[in-house]
């Protein structure tokens, strides 16, 4: 059977998933995203008079998860048991990594990348008075687990095949 879109009827309307039969399982997805910016930039990062930009950035991809379903029209507003955002400064920027856990009918994907997304853009905002060419990069859902989808872990870079 051909996979399809499922936020679309059959005339072609958007439409929220009806879950009502699904089973509540533990579920749970990670996302990641890159700051990329300057040895000068990264340097800076523990001087921001804003205050820390990586823990305010962890606070606000948590806030962000759990207000996930306000963002983005078609996902279920969910009851999520965890989330964790990680925010680790690298020689060329700032690696982000969010987890989230529900136990619930449907998954965490969106809230795991709308973390990520978040704490990426909040990174940004608080150090975008040194250097506006900050990019944000790689934003993807690195791992899922739960569901009727099953497990789900992106390949690396290099197993990944070319862009045409």
């Amino acid at each position: 059977m051909a996979k399809s879109f499922s936020h679309y009827d059959k005339s072609g309307r958007a439409k929220m998933v009806d879950v009502s039969r699904k089973r509540a399982t533990k579920r749970e997805a990670e996302a990641t995203a890159f700051v990329a910016m300057s040895p000068a930039v990264v340097k800076a990062l523990a001087n921001n008079p804003k205050g820390d930009p990586l823990e305010v950035a962890r606070v606000a991809g948590i806030m962000a998860a759990k207000r996930t379903s306000e963002l983005i029209p078609m996902c279920h507003p969910l009851p999520l048991s965890l989330v964790d955002v990680q925010a680790d400064v690298r020689q060329n920027g700032v690696a982000i990594v969010s987890r989230v856990i529900t136990t619930a009918v449907t998954g965490v994907e969106m809230e795991a990348l709308v973390a990520a997304s978040v704490a990426a853009l909040t990174v940004y905002d608080m150090c975008k008075a040194l250097d506006k060419g900050i990019e944000i990069r790689e934003v993807v859902l690195a791992k899922k687990r739960g569901g009727k989808s099953g497990e789900y872990r992106r390949k690396a870079k290099t197993d990944r095949p070319k862009d045409r």
